[in-house]
């Protein structure tokens, strides 16, 4: 009440109210101690109608491609980052809809039993809220002096002449602050403070459940109690490690019997998709083959899982550490031109690195059909070259980051490929990939990129499409940035 987030009025004739009710929510630590108990008072949001009340929802996060990027950022200047929350985010959102709800069931004010809850802020559970409180936050940062960054809508920036200053970037109500010192960091710890309520965690440790140790030369993410706690629910934390996450001798086909345990199996494959995407690169071919079958499971999809599960068991300490060289941003791209499926869809696979850890990363099937090694490769090429564009932009945002920006070398090992992408002269008989070429050309053009051949032993997007035995997993996982920890348990 003391946010005058509502006030009770007579609902207006044709007018319907919308229902709410307590979530009560156990808030645990990382590693899984109960930190305190919440109750929040939520709308059914789900009773709303469309076009009266509420018209867009849209309301941007921040990447986790744009958090790894900061984090490697930060090891190279030697930011200081620290973390904030901001306390009850929703609540301070404006609403421009007329929305009535119901006064909540036990809590109804004595003699106005009748009335009910004209909302001026959103609240959560309402399908706006995200969006109300993302302008919210944008018209009191932006009154301050920060600029957003266009390439990813969530990081503000604010820098004077002399380069001191913060990079913010903000996942909903979380708040990564990167300084150039401590004193631009409390500065801005202060802004924030007068705008919102905030809770000032200090030092940034957990963000979205991934661990942040920082030491003098290097900066690591892992995930190390959320894979444990994964292993824990699935009955796996005593079971016997392997050394690699598919065994290649293994051909996963489709289930043509009963499936086996399909909601688990589904439960399975999210949990490891959120390390995988997170801090664990080198689960990737893994879990996107055993997603396919998500549907419709078997035996040999479960024998398959529980291996990852193994790997995961002897990796528990792995993390994703950002320290090392080249301090330039530099990419790696494989296709598999897969004949054996059904499907006879290709796979794509790219990495990009900086300051020796994987900063992105993606394993796709192909939407195109291609008829060659070549014209898988390019595709691959042509969606590796999209997202080094995007990440240039963003560091090109970044005022602390030199303006005179080289190319980002993509590493290719198809000789072909690379003799197509500086071919300016176009071959009708490739027609199904003329769009792509065009797009690869212009890059290369205005200086965006360049394509470098690589051998395929020293390829680092190689695992993200044909299974390797355990030496060849070790070595790429460290070139990856992939590097066990001493002590995981903080």
């Amino acid at each position: 009440m003391s946010n005058n987030t509502w006030e009770l009025v007579d609902l207006p004739p044709k007018s319907k109210p919308i229902k709410c009710k307590l979530l009560f929510k156990r808030k645990r630590r990382v590693d899984g101690y109960v930190e305190r108990h919440k109750v929040r008072l939520v709308a059914n949001g789900f009773t709303q109608k469309h076009g009266r009340d509420y018209f867009d929802t849209c309301a941007p996060v921040a990447m986790i491609v744009t958090i790894r990027l900061l984090i490697a950022i930060a090891t190279i200047y030697k930011l200081v980052i620290h973390q904030m929350n901001v306390k009850t985010a929703f609540l301070n959102g404006d609403l421009d809809e007329e929305i009535y709800m119901e006064q909540l069931e036990g809590f109804v004010m004595p003699g106005q039993e009748k009335k009910v809850c004209r909302l001026r802020k959103s609240l959560y559970g309402l399908k706006q809220a995200p969006k109300h409180w993302h302008q919210k936050y944008d018209q009191a940062i932006l009154a301050y002096g920060f600029n957003i960054n266009e390439s990813d809508k969530c990081v503000y920036t604010k820098f004077d002449e002399k380069r001191n200053g913060v990079i913010i970037c903000l996942y909903v109500d979380d708040m990564l602050i990167c300084g150039t010192d401590l004193y631009q960091v409390q500065l801005t710890k202060r802004i924030m403070s007068s705008e919102f309520d905030m809770k000032d965690m200090g030092q940034a440790n957990v963000i979205l459940a991934i661990q942040i140790v920082r030491d003098d030369e290097s900066i690591t993410l892992t995930q190390s109690h959320y894979i444990e706690k994964v292993l824990k629910r699935f009955n796996h934390m005593n079971c016997a490690p392997v050394s690699t996450p598919l065994d290649p001798s293994v051909e996963l086909v489709k289930n043509i019997g009963n499936l086996v345990s399909q909601l688990e199996y589904s439960k399975l494959i999210g949990c490891l998709m959120y390390a995988m995407t997170c801090t664990r690169p080198d689960i990737a071919l893994a879990i996107s083959k055993l997603s396919r079958f998500t549907s419709n499971p078997s035996e040999l999809h479960w024998f398959a899982i529980r291996r990852v599960l193994k790997y995961l068991k002897k990796t528990i300490n792995y993390g994703l550490c950002y320290g090392g060289y080249p301090s330039v941003l530099e990419g790696f791209l494989d296709a598999s031109w897969i004949v054996k499926d059904q499907d006879h869809a290709s796979t794509s696979g790219w990495i990009f690195t900086l300051v020796g850890g994987a900063i992105s990363w993606a394993l796709k099937k192909q939407t195109l059909i291609t008829s060659s090694t070549m014209d898988s490769e390019f595709i691959a090429l042509a969606s590796a070259s999209k997202e080094g564009e995007w990440l240039r932009e963003i560091l090109y945002e970044i005022p602390m980051w030199p303006k005179s920006l080289v190319p980002i070398s993509i590493h290719c090992d198809n000789q072909t490929t690379l003799a197509r992408a500086y071919n300016h002269v176009y071959n009708g008989k490739s027609k199904h990939i003329g769009l792509r070429h065009s797009c690869v050309r212009e890059l290369i053009t205005n200086g965006v990129i360049t394509i470098d051949y690589v051998k395929s032993s020293q390829n680092l997007a190689d695992p993200f499409t044909k299974g390797l035995p355990r030496d060849l997993v070790n070595k790429t996982s460290r070139e990856k940035g992939l590097k066990p920890m001493t002590k995981y348990h903080q």
